[in-house]
């Protein structure tokens, strides 16, 4: 298996892109892209030191998360539709991609009934592409204070998937969008926003340098995937 050289190289070239930016490793968590791979590929990468994990489908979740080490952590990092919300307030310690107020009420309506507290991300449609998910920053601004008023959500940033280039520095200018936009919504909480999702398996470097505080890699550390499936956030 490969994946503990991958780990290492991964881990290497997070720790440069912070010396770039002057910033401390440890304030980047690397966020392992875990869909459509094993439990077996989940205890190797935490018998590795590997321990956040994302996934994208709740379905395979729930078949796959009660196998694996109790002390992997997991995140939720796809499209979450209403009638899936239960599920994924039970199942992950943070909901990425929240991108519409009725999704957010929902996510505090479960948590509630869980007796729980949600911390979540909002998704950010960062480049106004019809065939991506998220907000469009004015929206996010304007619904902003009502999302924040829901009880049992805590806003903890914000992530985005930009427009899919095999030029990693040509995605620059959305990852500093997304910087930008978190500094204004700070300003309209009075509260800082600790985390921005953001850069996967092709230009996570360039995340960091903009201030991604976790990065979403799948295909650089597992390999490729034996299906071919539509980009989603990794």
């Amino acid at each position: 298996m490969i994946l503990p050289d991958n780990l290492i190289s991964i881990q290497q070239r997070i720790a440069a892109a912070c010396a770039r930016a002057g910033r401390d490793v440890n304030s980047v968590t690397l966020l392992a892209v875990s869909k459509s791979h094993p439990p077996e590929t989940i205890r190797a990468s935490v018998e590795c030191g590997q321990i956040y994990f994302g996934e994208n489908k709740i379905q395979e979740a729930k078949a796959k998360i009660p196998l694996c080490p109790g002390n992997a952590r997991w995140q939720f990092i796809g499209h979450l539709q209403s009638n899936k919300v239960r599920d994924a307030v039970e199942l992950f310690e943070m909901i990425q991609g929240v991108d519409s107020l009725a999704i957010a009420q929902e996510i505090s309506k479960r948590a509630a009934q869980a007796g729980k507290t949600m911390p979540i991300l909002i998704e950010v449609n960062v480049a106004g592409e019809a065939s991506k998910f998220g907000y469009a920053p004015e929206k996010l601004l304007a619904e902003l204070n009502e999302l924040n008023a829901l009880p049992k959500i805590e806003i903890h940033g914000l992530m985005a998937i930009p427009p899919f280039t095999p030029l990693p520095e040509k995605a620059r200018p959305y990852f500093k969008k997304l910087r930008e936009l978190k500094v204004e919504c700070e300003k309209i909480l009075g509260a800082p926003l600790p985390h921005l999702s953001m850069g996967m398996s092709g230009d996570f470097e360039v995340a960091i340098e903009e201030g991604a505080t976790i990065v979403r890699v799948g295909t650089a550390l597992f390999g490729e995937r034996l299906s071919s499936v539509r980009r989603a956030p990794e």
